[in-house]
């Protein structure tokens, strides 16, 4: 176990993220003051003094002790001792640089802890900066690396040519969410609920998403709908007839007169049949996902997902067969027990099927999930994502074709990388962007949505529907209301 020490409740969250981020296989515990010995009997690894004009760190017993300062400038008001800009950015700077020293390692996104690296990026390109400067910045102020930096920076511009058309000031994106799947994913923390327990209430469930739906569309009159994004979940667990009348419900009550994407998460290749994709198609679906996570069939059964490589084959054939030409494909990497050979595999399986949008996720261990058991079980060892794999990756979507076009992190991610999409032209989601850079409003709909109110002067205001299905079923009325008071605000 990881304990830190601190003299006053100052960022402990901050503290907490970069300690995880160098020590991943580690508890990490963050105390204001001395911990309760009987009960946490490892010794202090870091103590964290907060001073007027000064941040004293000291690493504790059994490491090579060591101190660094953080000292304010003369011309700085500010107090090293209370809540501050100044504050914040010597803690992170000064911890960052001693557990870079004492590891004897960098982190590819330097302290860096946020999910939206292009977010500052892109600010400060829109703010007339140039891309060299605004890479400077990231590399100096963050300790980003200069490959992470420039990638940073060529999809803020990449981002902000694809949003060119997108309505900021009266417009608005759509997230509908079917929280049900065919089973549920090792790795999964998502709103998702096995199927076969639900799938008596499925009916149930789209009557009270249409009574949302309903009530959530005169929220928006008057606005401009540029895209839709159905997920879950898996969207494709749902009969043709009922993806029939999911369709018909939003065609009903929305306007997609000016839909610039329609997206359908038809992740599971073990849910997708023929009938499936002709509803979707015939409703004017423009781009789908089928998800393999990995081309190896012993990953695939190590992690619940419940069909075979040889399936995803045929889900992608059937649907380029029914007219797709806009096909997403997600992968994985830092699988359990899955190494360079096992990824390199996956891509040359992929190539030959040649997706029109790749998106590469580095495996994030979430608290919520089956696979933190199962990595207490067989170790943290056999969770492993490089350099090498990443660059695979990269080197695998530039050969079919493709750009990173966007770019976002999770916590305790594997080799602490990211999630990049990458998409050939005019085949990039332009949803996922818009969830990332938080430019426009979104409205959520279904358990486990967070509707996103983007108001002027920058203000970002949510609302989160409950994650639970019955929770959700029998508080609707509650859900709408906090619709209500998120958009009439």
């Amino acid at each position: 176990m990881i304990i830190a020490q601190v003299n006053r409740d100052l960022y402990r969250y901050e503290i907490h993220s970069l300690l995880k981020a160098f020590y991943p296989e580690e508890e990490v515990k963050v105390f204001v003051g001395e911990p309760d010995r009987k009960k946490y009997p490892d010794p202090t690894f870091i103590n964290i003094e907060y001073l007027p004009d000064k941040i004293l760190l000291t690493l504790g017993p059994g490491t090579e002790s060591g101190t660094a300062v953080a000292v304010k400038s003369g011309d700085d008001a500010a107090r090293f001792d209370e809540k501050s800009p100044a504050c914040k950015g010597a803690l992170k700077h000064a911890l960052y640089d001693l557990l870079r020293e004492h590891t004897g390692r960098s982190l590819p996104w330097g302290e860096l802890i946020g999910i939206r690296p292009t977010k500052i990026a892109m600010n400060r390109i829109l703010s007339g900066e140039s891309a060299r400067d605004t890479a400077r910045y990231m590399e100096e102020e963050f300790r980003v690396t200069p490959e992470k930096a420039d990638l940073a920076v060529s999809i803020a511009q990449r981002e902000r040519e694809i949003l060119s058309n997108i309505h900021y000031e009266n417009g608005y994106s759509l997230y509908v969410g079917i929280p049900f799947c065919p089973t549920t994913c090792l790795y999964c923390s998502f709103t998702s609920f096995p199927l076969a327990l639900w799938k008596d209430q499925v009916d149930t469930y789209l009557d009270t998403l249409e009574r949302e739906m309903a009530a959530s569309a005169q929220l928006m009159r008057g606005k401009i709908l540029d895209t839709i994004y159905i997920g879950g979940g898996t969207p494709t667990t749902l009969m043709p007839a009922q993806l029939d009348r999911l369709m018909d419900m939003i065609h009903q009550y929305f306007d997609v007169g000016s839909v610039q994407e329609l997206t359908v998460e038809a992740g599971r290749p073990d849910s997708i049949t023929r009938d499936k994709l002709r509803v979707l198609k015939k409703s004017g679906i423009t781009r789908i996902s089928v998800n393999p996570q990995s081309m190896c069939d012993e990953t695939l059964k190590r992690i619940g997902r419940g069909h075979t490589a040889a399936q995803t084959q045929e889900a992608f054939r059937l649907a380029r067969e029914e007219g797709f030409d806009n096909i997403n494909m997600d992968i994985i990497l830092g699988l359990p027990e899955e190494g360079e050979e096992h990824v390199a595999y996956t891509l040359s399986r992929i190539e030959e099927l040649g997706p029109d949008d790749l998106t590469v996720h580095s495996l994030a261990v979430k608290r919520g999930s089956r696979l933190q058991k199962w990595i207490e079980t067989n170790g943290f060892s056999s969770i492993r994502n490089t350099d090498a794999c990443m660059s695979m990756a990269a080197r695998s979507a530039e050969r079919m074709g493709m750009t990173p076009y966007y770019l976002y992190r999770q916590k305790n991610m594997s080799g602490n990388f990211e999630n990049v999409g990458y998409a050939r032209p005019e085949s990039a989601g332009i949803y996922n962007i818009l969830i990332m850079e938080e430019k426009q409003s979104i409205l959520a709909l279904g358990p486990g949505g967070i509707s996103k109110g983007v108001f002027p002067g920058g203000r970002i205001e949510r609302s989160d529907n409950c994650k639970d299905v019955r929770t959700y079923l029998d508080n609707i009325d509650e859900m709408i209301e906090r619709k209500q008071r998120l958009f009439q605000s």
